[in-house]
């Protein structure tokens, strides 16, 4: 297999992009960020070369720096620059602010026309001076020398240089001022990039975890339904060309080998049933159906020589024998179910009235139903075609089936009731009960082999019924309910 095809190549290949996308997303950041930060010392500069030429320019000149700002046609000391300057002073040799771009530090006269200055030690809340070691022994001069540098983010800053006059040595300071939002966004823009770098790299990671170790979860899943007895379950991605599909496809596969053994498994236990039930069958057949034959056959001679006079006597005899005949037909009946249901059944498909098959069956109840008060019901639409069908055998249907429906109300009686009506290329019986119904745990169970909830059933009925109907290629279901009744739908196919 081809490493890169594989899921530790994916999963390394998918890692590497991660780390190398992840660098180069933060080499990027860098990059904007120095950019920003060159952007913002040019704007620095500028704004401290126009705010030291503008000081300069107030000393050789007899105007304040106020009037040359607004003198007209000076473009070194815009608007954009005057947002960025704050203030600047002019100092000079005796440490008094002889000028000021701002009128709360600027000079005033007295009352004698004397110019009185603002001494530079008065002024207070000055931010902080920047490079402030270059000025030497003058540095003492300014209050704002030891300042804490963190008050520049607030205050913004100031810068000091000197300048050789005739008069001595002036400064020019320059105040720049800081806007709060662009600092703190300023500082906050590398944090929040990186967090949005670790966000999307957790977010991916999450996302690759998810990815590779949802095969692994769903094989967890599989094998756990496997354990639980379901070998229908398969899982996804077998067709993936990595290990992960390989060991999908060999779950797959094993499940599906697993079902086969069961199948055969359930096969072969059924041949085995099957091979017991015949050898039972035929040895039942020996060993009960010659003293059936023979108590069967003393019931007629006992009923024909024997017979009361007395009308009541006659009429408790009858009743009696009958009831002996009926529970040797039923034994009967019962040895003929265990030979019968093993052997493969041969149709004789003819042309069969569905009616008379029917009513031939419930002939067999009637008795019985009139004893129960269970009442018949016999309906057959109009046009309904002959079906193709063994007779004895659908009358081994219908029986089993009339004779279920009557135990089912011997206790409180009822109504049996049956319909008959061609549904497009079969014809449909309908079997309906007002009985006990079949509990729904059982309702998938009726049809298999040795089944039963009776105490002295043999559990081949239905199975028989199955058999048949499977033999004529139709169909049968079943609705039932508890304490509601039970429907047998039959549909068999027309001529």
């Amino acid at each position: 297999m081809n490493f890169f095809n594989t899921f530790r190549g994916r999963l390394l290949i998918i890692l590497a992009f991660l780390f190398v996308a992840t660098l180069g997303v933060q080499y990027y950041i860098n990059l904007r960020t120095q950019d920003d930060n060159n952007k913002m010392l040019e704007k620095q500069s500028q704004a401290l070369v126009a705010g030291f030429t503008l000081a300069v320019n107030g000393i050789t000149s007899r105007e304040y720096m106020e009037d040359l700002v607004g003198r007209e046609g000076q473009t070194f000391f815009d608007e954009k620059t005057r947002q960025r300057v704050k203030n600047v002073l002019i100092i000079n040799e005796k440490w008094q602010v002889w000028d000021s771009l701002s009128d709360e530090f600027q000079p005033t006269t007295d009352e004698n026309n004397n110019a009185r200055y603002i001494n530079l030690a008065d002024i207070k809340n000055l931010p902080p001076l920047m490079e402030s070691k270059r000025l030497g022994e003058d540095l003492k001069n300014f209050p704002n020398w030891n300042a804490a540098a963190t008050d520049a983010l607030n205050d913004g800053e100031a810068h000091a240089i000197p300048i050789e006059t005739s008069d001595g040595r002036w400064y020019a300071m320059v105040i720049l001022e800081n806007d709060r939002k662009e600092v703190a966004a300023r500082a906050a823009r590398p944090l929040i990039y990186t967090l949005a770098i670790l966000l999307i790299s957790t977010l991916t990671t999450f996302y690759l975890v998810w990815r590779f170790t949802r095969p692994i979860a769903n094989l967890s899943n599989a094998a756990r339904q496997v354990a639980a007895g379901d070998l229908l379950v398969r899982v996804e991605g077998a067709r993936r060309s990595d290990e992960m599909g390989e060991l999908a496809a060999q779950f797959n596969e094993m499940t599906a080998e697993l079902a086969k053994n069961r199948e055969l498994e359930a096969r072969v236990q059924e041949a085995e049933k099957s091979a017991v039930v015949g050898r039972l069958a035929s040895a039942i057949a020996h060993e009960i159906r010659n003293p059936l034959n023979y108590i069967n056959l003393t019931l007629d001679h006992l009923r024909n020589k024997f017979k009361p006079e007395d009308e009541t006597k006659r009429e408790t005899f009858e009743k009696l024998t009958e009831q002996l005949k009926k529970e040797v037909a039923r034994i009967n009946n019962q040895i003929s179910d265990f030979l019968n249901y093993p052997r493969p059944a041969k149709a004789n498909l003819q042309p069969t009235d569905a009616r008379r098959v029917v009513e031939d069956s419930l002939r067999i109840v009637e008795a019985q139903a009139a004893e129960c008060d269970i009442k018949i019901s016999l309906i057959e639409a109009e046009n309904v075609p002959p079906l193709l069908a063994d007779a004895e055998f659908l009358r081994s249907v219908f029986n089993n089936l009339f004779i279920n429906a009557v135990h089912s109300m011997e206790a409180k009686g009822g109504v049996l009731s049956v319909k008959i009506a061609p549904e497009n290329e079969f014809v449909r019986i309908e079997i309906s009960d007002t009985g006990d119904g079949i509990p729904p745990e059982n309702l998938e169970k009726i049809f298999e082999p040795y089944f039963s909830t009776k105490e002295t059933g043999t559990g081949l009925g239905l199975a028989i019924v199955q058999k048949i109907i499977d033999v004529h290629n139709g169909t049968i279901n079943v609705e039932s309910a508890s304490n509601e009744g039970t429907k047998f739908t039959v549909k068999l196919p027309k001529v």
